[in-house]
């Protein structure tokens, strides 16, 4: 016969669960003379949205060189200066594998002029007419804010249709 658990076992088996560690990506923004640089996503997660590039932090990698090997992989520039000014939680309780903690830097100067790629077609914006309709809902709280010179953490809670059912954000 089977005995059950004792109830502190559940316990830490339960907080593990609740506490897991979500999955590190990054997203990187360029900045310069007044406009910014967003990127159409052409396919997989986020597609049809303008976002900045960016993507998932491979084992052993540092977070900072993902930024960078991501952004030559989607638009061909080399970053040399990086700034982390936002950590954002994105939890999606419909779709737990997509939630995940985004390290978002500015690239302050790079190498070489962005290109499209099969992933992502890149596009020079006025800072005052960035669309943000048609990107991710939470885009709206905290970019504008990093733009001004800002740091912050966030978190952000969608429910199906990628809408935001819950916010927090606050300066660091």
């Amino acid at each position: 016969m089977e005995r059950p658990l004792p109830k502190a076992t559940l316990k830490v088996a339960f907080s593990m669960l609740i506490f897991k560690k979500m999955r590190n990506a990054t997203l990187t923004i360029l900045i310069k003379d007044g406009k910014i640089l967003l990127a159409m996503k052409k396919r997989g997660f986020g597609q049809g949205k303008w976002n900045g590039t960016g993507g998932k932090v491979k084992d052993g990698e540092e977070i900072m060189e993902a930024a960078v090997r991501e952004t030559e992989e989607e638009i061909g520039i080399k970053a040399i200066d990086l700034e982390k000014v936002a950590k954002l939680d994105f939890h999606f309780p419909y779709k737990k594998e997509w939630d995940q903690s985004v390290h978002v830097f500015l690239i302050k100067s790079w190498e070489g002029d962005p290109t499209e790629s099969e992933e992502m077609m890149p596009k020079w914006f006025n800072l005052k007419e960035i669309p943000y309709n048609d990107m991710w809902d939470d885009d709206k709280f905290w970019l504008p804010q990093v733009i001004s010179g800002k740091k912050l953490e966030a978190k952000f809670t969608f429910k199906e249709g990628e809408e935001i059912i819950d916010k927090n954000i606050k300066l660091i």
